[in-house]
């Protein structure tokens, strides 16, 4: 017989392949299209047989059958239709066309659970008989006559746990699930299940799991399944006064909602009160007008179905308290500085922790004594790609590119707020994980890296284009306008020195301008950008927004570089790094790239200056976080007259240096970052002594545990030698004298580097002030000051230090592209 296959799924194909078996001819197989671009098994099958295959979206538009469709199946010229699991309307010209008519075949016992559904009813409902029917299709397909049907013990039947509990969320795809966990006794089944992080899992016959995420109680609760051995939630919260206000607007869209309730009170039940699914979605787009743009997904509601519980719930996500997705997250626990740290350690992709494709990791050190914090999953370019493909779905489909700047700003202010109701804890990691002294990481890594995104927030509204007047087109007239847009997708890439700052400072631009982006944190430091995920997630940021990466420059930055979908590159770190990523920027799609590189900079202490003051500033320009400071003054003139009383005083204050453990208080010198960098400021010193500049003080490790080296001074450098041309990114300060008043003479030497990013003078003359301020070839000049960076100031340098800003209104300009539109009228 000449058979038409109308249907979907593994069930779909079995059908299929037993028709075949049997001896029938498939004249052609109808699939629905693929999905996420993964084909259904009918139609892979089919495809794989070459008989006929059809993808139609949809049969029938307006209750009319498509012409073109129904000519496309009649070509085929069936004798019967069959149509296993079909979840398609298929118009009466389809149904009657076949000589022998339509059947279906259904997984279920009908006809308690009709549709293409009826299976996932079956178990939802914890019925214990289920069955196989075969019946008449009609116009409703699965109303019409029964042909045969056959009962069977449901799958539930061998679970008594099902009487108490229906599933919810459940998948067989648990590829890098590991079944560890609390034992779930189930009489009659296989094995026992596990309540795991990920949710419970079941196990089958052939010992393949099913991952079931959440579950309803018999009283009606649904929790999250791997809740379910865990004590009832923490008690109520007591709501403020503006939380009332918005209790009572949700009410009112509940009552709105369901017209038969006559009064919503605390124990009012969404669904008993007769609301359908449709209504779920009605009341998630209410309380996203009413709450500022809050997005609820769906199963918030099937997660909170009374009101009481449902406010609570909503409260939580309002005040970023919301730890539902705790259970998701696999954190490594240590007990530091008088905290509980909880530390993500996996890569944070589409809004989710995952493991490294492969299960890759590495160990992530603490330089204060060389120990071992955590294993962090390490990012394969797979996981690149997948990174890269959820922020561009987010930027094209998601609803981040939907809500209003004015929405975006918002979501970045909580942000904030989170961030600094989480400021110990960051500051501590930064202490653990990259050896930054705990006062200095509060104030500074921390600090302004919450400042940094209020900043931004704030721009996130007043990005605009301009109306520039042109020549008109006679007898017509023009309008030309500029919009300024987010170009995409972002990837980048932040060194080792401030993991937390460096991130914040290139971020919260990107996503002011309404960008996505692809964060690669550097290996040795990850912790912070992890712990900044979680903080995401809290804020209510959309999945995909932010994606991070930990994982070598080599692989990750690289991808990132060479990613065709990837449009703007932000980067910190060495020029030799720098420059390959502008290649790699160029040849790939010419993406638009702005870099902050290397830096020697120079610091000129005039004989006229505040001498006390120099000093102090001076100190900070070198040894300010360990000497691991981008714009750290790598070279110090110091004028002839006050040569040695600068230098006797500096090492009087480098010898008062507490140098121990970052998070004790009155540490002043923590460890550096890893021990390679250690061994290179061993060698740069080294360096210097053989060419004979004069080691004052300082140069060796620091004899005890972990990476420190003591606060070093140099004198009696000449241009010539190495330590005055390269950057040492350590505590080191490299001086050299300049004749008394030969202004010109130490500009000349100042300027003669390749490098560009920053500056400094002191004196007290302010015409040599600013005289010296012009000639400097630096992007940022500090005149009796060092290391006064601000949120609102443009950083950024000249030459070999890069181009392009961070920081200050000309940041947003690295993140968006300007479009012309012209009108004639």
């Amino acid at each position: 017989m000449k058979i038409a296959v109308i249907g979907q799924s593994l069930f779909g194909q079995e059908v299929y392949s037993h028709l075949r078996k049997e001896g029938h001819e498939i004249v052609g197989v109808f699939t629905i299209p693929d999905k996420d671009g993964k084909a259904d098994p009918l139609g892979l099958q089919a495809e794989k047989d070459g008989v006929p295959l059809f993808k139609f979206p949809r049969w029938r538009s307006r209750g009319q059958a498509l012409p073109d469709v129904v000519a496309k199946y009649q070509a085929l010229g069936a004798e019967l239709n069959v149509l296993p699991f079909c979840s398609q309307f298929i118009p009466m010209e389809v149904i009657s066309a076949p000589r022998h008519g339509s059947i279906i075949y259904h997984p279920s016992l009908l006809p308690r659970h009709r549709g293409a559904s009826a299976i996932n009813w079956t178990l939802i409902h914890g019925d214990k008989k289920g069955g196989f029917t075969i019946f008449w299709a009609d116009d409703g397909l699965d109303t019409g006559d029964l042909l045969l049907q056959k009962e069977l013990a449901s799958l539930l039947s061998t679970f008594p746990l099902a009487s108490t509990l229906t599933f919810f969320n459940s998948t067989l795809n648990t590829s890098g699930l590991v079944p560890e966990g609390e034992v779930l006794a189930i009489p009659g089944a296989h094995r026992p299940g596990l309540v795991t992080k990920a949710g419970l899992i079941l196990f089958g016959n052939d010992d393949k799991m099913l991952l079931v995420k959440n579950i309803q109680l018999e009283d009606g609760k649904m929790i999250p399944a791997s809740q379910f051995f865990k004590a009832e939630a923490s008690s109520a919260l007591e709501l403020t006064e503006a939380e009332l206000v918005t209790a009572e607007a949700v009410r009112s869209a509940w009552k709105r909602i369901l017209p038969s309730v006559s009064e919503v009170d605390d124990s009012t039940d969404f669904f008993k009160s007769g609301a359908a699914s449709v209504d779920v979605v009605r009341l998630v787009e209410e309380v996203r007008e009413l709450c500022d743009g809050l997005e609820l997904e769906n199963e918030d509601v099937y997660m909170a179905t009374a009101f009481g519980d449902f406010i609570q719930l909503l409260v939580r996500k309002l005040r970023g308290e919301d730890d539902e997705g705790d259970s998701d997250i696999d954190y490594v626990e240590k007990s530091v500085n008088k905290l509980e740290l909880r530390m993500p350690h996996q890569l944070f992709i589409g809004g989710t922790f995952v493991d490294a494709e492969g299960g890759q990791a590495y160990d992530t050190i603490n330089p204060t004594d060389g120990s071992v914090i955590c294993q962090v999953s390490l990012a394969q370019v797979s996981d690149v790609d997948k990174a890269v493909a959820a922020a561009k779905d987010a930027f094209e489909n998601g609803r981040w590119g939907k809500i209003s700047a004015r929405d975006r700003g918002r979501l970045l202010y909580r942000l904030a707020d989170l961030m600094e109701q989480h400021q110990e804890e960051l500051a501590t990691i930064e202490a653990l994980d990259a050896g930054a002294v705990y006062t200095l990481a509060l104030k500074t890594h921390v600090g302004m890296s919450i400042q940094t995104f209020r900043y931004f927030a704030g721009w996130c509204d007043k990005i605009q284009g301009s109306t520039i007047p042109i020549n008109q087109a006679r007898p017509n007239r023009n309008l030309t306008l500029t919009k300024k847009e987010p170009v995409g997708v972002c990837g980048i890439i932040i060194p080792w020195n401030y993991p937390l700052m460096m991130l914040s400072w290139k971020t919260a631009a990107c996503l002011a301008a309404g960008n996505t982006v692809v964060i690669k944190p550097a290996q040795v430091t990850p912790l912070t950008a992890l712990k900044f995920a979680e903080l995401t997630l809290k804020a209510g940021i959309p999945k995909g927004v932010i994606n991070i990466l930990p994982g070598s420059g080599s692989l990750v930055g690289q991808r990132l570089a060479d990613h065709p979908d990837v449009r703007k590159i932000g980067f910190t770190g060495s020029t030799e790094v720098g420059k390959h990523i502008m290649k790699s920027c160029a040849l790939s799609n010419v993406k638009k790239v702005s870099l902050e590189l290397g830096g020697k900079s120079p610091l000129i202490v005039f004989a006229d200056c505040d001498l006390s003051k120099a000093v102090q500033m001076g100190m900070s320009s070198v040894f300010f976080n360990k000497g691991e400071n981008c714009i750290a003054a790598g070279r110090l003139f110091v004028e002839d007259s006050i040569h040695d009383q600068f230098v006797r005083r500096v090492v009087e204050e480098v010898g008062k240096m507490k140098i121990g453990n970052p998070l004790d208080r009155d540490t002043d010198h923590g460890p550096q970052n890893h021990q390679a960098h250690l061994n290179k400021l061993r060698e740069y010193c080294q360096q210097g002594v053989r060419e004979g500049a004069t080691l004052v003080c300082g140069g060796n490790q620091v004899p005890r545990p972990g990476f420190f080296f003591e606060p070093t001074v140099f004198t009696d450098v000449e241009d010539h030698m190495f330590i005055a041309k390269e950057e040492s990114f350590g505590p080191i300060m490299v001086i050299s004298r300049f004749a008394d008043g030969d202004i010109d003479a130490v500009l000349s030497r100042a300027n003669a580097t390749e490098f560009g990013l920053a500056s400094g003078v002191f004196t007290r003359d302010i015409n040599k002030a600013l005289y010296v301020s012009d000639k400097l070839a630096a992007g940022t000049v500090f005149v009796n000051t060092y290391n006064k960076t601000d949120v609102a100031a443009p950083f950024g340098g000249f030459k070999q230090s890069g181009f392009g800003k961070d920081l200050g209104e000309a940041a947003l300009n690295e993140y968006l592209r300007v479009k012309t539109v012209t009108f004639e009228y």
